[in-house]
């Protein structure tokens, strides 16, 4: 019998009574009492999920309103599952199921010891996975949870460690991530690297008490293979000095409120982050982020070498036929090249980048307006003409935002002055 399928769950009622499934698998345990349909329903409920070894692992199940994907959310090795709540919250009212789990050895879960501090690592390598599997698991058969659609969230080495790993085991339904504050080791790199079509979110801050965070989270950000990946780095003047290892004596380094799910404090704004992060990568556009312009540095300096536009665009055409909605890289960036090409009159160039613009963003009218001023550049007046018609028609339908970057109506009107006076230059139609 595998250590997932040993796993046993047990629920926390809501009337306060522990109900237990029969060992044998990792789903979940029978309902409590329905609520009635004139109650809303609690806003969490605490869960004890009894690992394969018989360990319980205290967690806190935050119910969305609705049927709608799944998180799961980890702490560092100083803090407990209590530190996600707010998020948890505002991902709940944003339609995002949570669940928030007390690592093993940690705030109100049991043992002694946990996959970093276990002496006997034949042990520890056994019950580790088995700790993520059946939380995993308990989230995942929860009614309206997709558990297809899932998220994993974690702060700190024991939080991002735990991830990575549950992301790694669970490929096909783990969708998006975020992580704070921490490394993972080599397996987890590798997976980052292979791992194209999973966006994640990187958090890190210079003043962090557990150096080297900064160059670690910097190690797993580069190894992203994923064009939407994103890294928020709150500078300062310098890094915070070494004194000790996060996860081996935490009682030697004084908090600063710069280290993982410590961050929200001092920086308000994070948690809103987070939750604008999953809900984009979960509901809006599930498994995609929008491209960033650092994160396809790659791809963007490949654009001025050589036959570099030629390549971009076979590299696109040959991502699309995997992944019809990947992106290679923002909008903006090629675009802002693709002006300059045409400010000091590379028409060729200039043309080349705004029809690979084009390719990659076919319905934004910017994307239209900009290609039809290369060709009007170019002498070619009827494809001009064109595609500041196509341009206007984006504009006029109300279907789609005006570009991938910008939707305001100021920029609408930009566009739209843009298109008609490449008409009025390009001449009547014939």
């Amino acid at each position: 019998m595998s250590e997932r399928s040993r796993c046993v769950l047990l629920v926390l009622a809501l009337i306060g009574v522990t109900s237990t499934v029969t060992p044998g698998s990792c789903s979940a345990a029978a309902p409590g009492p329905p609520v009635p349909k004139s109650q809303p329903p609690p806003a969490s409920r605490v869960v004890d999920v009894k690992s394969a070894d018989g360990t319980i692992l205290k967690t806190t199940y935050f119910a969305a309103p609705a049927p709608g994907p799944g998180v799961l959310l980890f702490h560092q090795s100083n803090r407990t599952r209590h530190d996600w709540a707010e998020v948890a919250r505002r991902l709940a009212a944003a339609g995002i199921n949570v669940l928030t789990v007390d690592n093993r050895g940690h705030g109100e879960s049991g043992g002694g010891f946990d996959n970093w501090m276990d002496r006997d690592k034949a042990r520890a390598s056994r019950n580790w996975p088995a700790d993520l599997d059946c939380v995993f698991s308990y989230l995942v058969s929860q009614p309206g949870v997709q558990r297809d659609v899932i998220g994993v969230g974690g702060a700190g080495v024991l939080g991002v460690s735990n991830s990575v790993e549950t992301a790694r085991r669970h490929t096909a339904a783990v969708k998006s991530l975020v992580l704070l504050s921490g490394e993972t080791m080599q397996v987890g790199l590798q997976f980052l690297q292979q791992a194209a079509k999973l966006p994640a979110l990187f958090v890190v801050a210079d003043d962090d008490e557990y150096p080297p965070t900064v160059e670690a989270m910097e190690l797993a950000y580069v190894s992203s293979a994923n064009p939407g990946k994103r890294l928020v780095h709150y500078s300062a003047g310098k890094e915070a000095p070494w004194l000790w290892y996060e996860p081996v004596d935490v009682g030697k380094v004084p908090a600063t409120g710069s280290h993982g799910t410590d961050l929200f404090k001092g920086h308000p704004e994070l948690p809103g982050m987070i939750v604008d992060w999953f809900v984009t990568t979960l509901i809006e556009t599930p498994g995609h982020a929008t491209a960033d312009t650092v994160a396809s540095a790659a791809i963007i300096n490949q654009l001025r070498q050589g036959d570099g536009i030629a390549q971009v665009t076979r590299q696109l055409l040959e991502t699309r036929r995997q992944d019809p909605q990947a992106q290679l890289f923002p909008e903006i960036a090629v675009s802002i090249i693709g002006a300059d090409h045409m400010r000091v009159g590379e028409l060729k160039e200039a043309l080349e980048v705004m029809e690979l613009v084009l390719l990659a963003y076919p319905q934004s009218a910017d994307a239209h307006e900009n290609l039809a001023e290369a060709y009007l550049r170019n002498g070619q007046r009827e494809h001009a003409r064109e595609h500041a018609e196509k341009a206007l028609a984006l504009l006029d339908s109300h279907t789609t935002p005006a570009s991938s970057w910008s939707d305001t109506e100021p920029f609408r009107g930009e566009i739209r002055h843009g298109a008609e006076d490449v008409i009025k230059k390009a001449g009547a139609t014939n």
